[in-house]
Parts: structure tokens; C-alpha cells; sequence
């Protein structure tokens, strides 16, 4: 999720842990360690591409990164701070790193959180900026800090914001399974054979659902919205994998493939090949649209060495994408 709502999910669960005893700090410490798992996006400053995306929502968004540093930072904030017990300390820091990662395990990306296991928990049910998630959550946060730490109702609207954004997780993984469904019908109306089917969230919100269909040469893309009234229509994006035919055994490129979970096509521009990832869409919802959220240049040198670039977004791109959404959303 992003950093707004994790830092918010943080400030929280410290408030729950220790807001009793230490008051305010308790959500500074608190949103401070609910940051803290998302650092390994600086892996892209100092590796490639590929190891970067490899990285990302890896170690630090484990159970094991929790259990391992939680005392450590526990033990290293009870040195300097008036309240010693090195116990509560730690117990803060644990529940907000973990519960970064059960959170982001929601997103299409999702995390290793049984990292070293080569498991990535993605649920795909709700998208990394959701405002009916974190607004409530927020306004609740925001009343909680101006109470007394010894106030009841203190207790009571911090308990209500995390309940409530509990609540509306559980929402979005029933949204999706009625929306899992709506595919499934229409693919078997329409009589179309295919090998696999995904759902996501579209950016925003809940209501629109896209879905990703894998079929023999090419992939399928369908848009549901719960307000629509007319058939779901699927779009053909040819899979074109013949035109990396004799690079797909390169280590970088299958490892590309592997982080995409085999949903990637190749386009070509001029003579260069781009890999795109199906996972996350294009930046329109026109059905011919080309710029897709994550797409990377494949770069390769006279020795074969393969390299992945990521191409720039373009900033209309994301502001037209947002007038298409809500028109979209009210339904087809």
C-alpha cells in the first residue's frame, strides 16, 4: 500500500500497544515502523532492474524480519527514551512490521511474507491507493491524538479505526469473489476457452474489477463494474512471446518472466522490444491502449548481457486515466 496508509495502519497499532503508557509517541514510533519494511525500494539505487523487483516486498516484508529486528529496534529506542520496558518496546515495533506486509499481501503485487519460502501472498483484492480504506482509518487516527492517553474514548476511536479498515478488507475479498464470478459467467456465455483467469481491483476503488484471461496466443482483458448493465467485453492483447524466442532461456529474462507470474506480452517499437506487465494494465482504459503501468525496454549488448529498462510515465497519461475511471466506474 502506499506510504500515506502504512504509516497510518503503524501509527495505530502503536497507539494500541502503547499509547496508554506513552501517549502520542506511541503512533510516532509506531508510523515510523510501519515505514520502516518499505526501505528495500532503495535496492534500486544500487542493483538492476531485475534484482530491484526481485527484492522489493521480499526479507523485509517476512514474519522473519519482524521477529529477528523487532527486539533490536525494541532494545535500541528503550536506551534513549523515558519508558525502559524493552518488552513493550518490541512488541510495538513487531505488530507494525508485520502488519505492513498482511496489508500489502491485499495488493496485486503482494509479498514474501514466508520469505526465505519462494511464496509471494498477493490476494489481489484491494489496489496500493484505496481512500475508502485510509480516509476513515485517518479521520479516526486524527480524533484519537487529540484525546487524553487515559481516556476511554481514546481507546474506543482508535479500536473503531482499525476495525472498521479491517472490516473493509474482508469487504474487498468478497467484492472480489462476486466479481471472480461475473468473469466466469461471461467467459463461459461467450463461449471462450481459456487456461486461467485473474482478477484486481482498479485503481481507486472497489467497484471496478478488471479481469485477465489466458488463452492459447494471446491474453484477454474484461472490465466489470458493479453498477454495469450491459455484457462484460474482452480485449485481445496478442502475447507475441515468439518475438523473445531466442533470449527467453537468458537468466535475466526468465527471471523477469517468473516475477511477472507469466503474465507479460512483447510489443515492438521500430526495432526495440519492450516486456510488458499484464498485471497492472495500461494507463487507459482505451482498449488499444500501449502504456502499460510497468513496462521495460529490453536492452541487450554485442556480448548478450541482457538489461531491463523501465520506460517513463508519462503524467497526462495518469490524469486522462482518471476521468475514464469514474466514467467507467458509473458503468457500462
Amino acid at each position: 500500500m502506499d506510504s500515506l496508509t502504512q504509516i497510518v495502519l503503524g501509527a495505530a497499532v502503536g497507539e494500541a500497544v502503547l499509547g496508554r503508557k506513552i501517549g502520542n509517541k506511541a503512533m510516532i514510533y509506531g508510523a515510523i515502523a510501519g515505514t520502516i519494511p518499505d526501505l528495500d525500494v532503495m535496492a534500486s539505487h544500487v542493483t538492476d532492474t531485475v534484482s530491484a523487483l526481485e527484492i522489493h516486498r521480499g526479507f523485509t516484508h517476512s514474519i522473519l524480519f519482524s521477529v529477528v529486528f523487532a527486539p533490536v529496534y525494541g532494545w535500541l529506542v528503550s536506551r534513549y527514551e523515558r519508558y525502559k520496558n524493552v518488552k513493550g518496546w518490541s512488541w510495538l515495533f513487531f505488530l507494525a512490521f508485520v502488519t505492513h506486509p498482511l496489508l500489502d499481501a491485499h495488493t496485486t503485487w503482494g509479498t514474501q511474507l514466508f520469505w526465505p519460502l519462494d511464496l509471494r501472498v498477493a490476494y489481489k483484492s484491494i489496489f496500493v491507493i484505496d481512500p475508502l480504506y485510509t480516509v476513515p482509518f485517518l479521520v479516526f487516527l486524527i480524533m484519537t491524538m487529540f484525546q487524553k492517553r487515559s481516556s476511554k474514548k481514546r481507546r474506543q476511536f482508535n479500536t473503531w479505526g482499525l476495525i472498521l479498515s479491517s472490516v473493509y478488507l474482508l469487504l474487498t475479498l468478497i467484492l472480489k469473489g462476486v466479481a471472480f464470478t461475473k468473469f466466469e459467467d461471461a467467459l463461459e456465455q461467450q463461449n471462450i476457452s481459456y487456461s486461467d483467469l485473474d482478477t484486481r481491483p482498479s485503481p481507486l476503488n472497489t467497484v471496478l474489477w478488471t479481469a485477465n484471461v489466458d488463452t492459447k496466443d494471446a491474453y484477454l482483458v474484461g472490465h466489470y463494474s458493479f453498477f454495469d448493465s450491459k455484457p462484460i467485453t474482452f480485449h485481445r492483447y496478442p502475447k507475441h512471446h515468439e518475438y523473445i524466442a531466442n533470449i527467453a532461456d537468458n537468466e535475466k529474462m526468465r527471471r523477469m518472466i517468473k516475477i511477472s507470474k507469466g503474465w507479460y506480452t512483447i510489443t515492438k517499437q521500430d526495432d526495440d522490444l519492450f516486456f510488458n506487465d499484464l498485471r497492472f494494465g495500461t494507463l487507459s482504459m482505451n482498449p488499444d491502449a500501449t502504456n502499460f503501468v510497468f513496462q521495460y525496454k529490453i536492452q541487450k549488448d554485442k556480448q548478450g548481457h541482457i538489461q531491463f529498462e523501465e520506460t517513463p510515465k508519462d503524467r497526462n497519461d495518469a490524469k486522462q486515466l482518471l476521468g475514464e475511471l469514474w466514467t467507467r466506474v458509473k458503468g457500462n
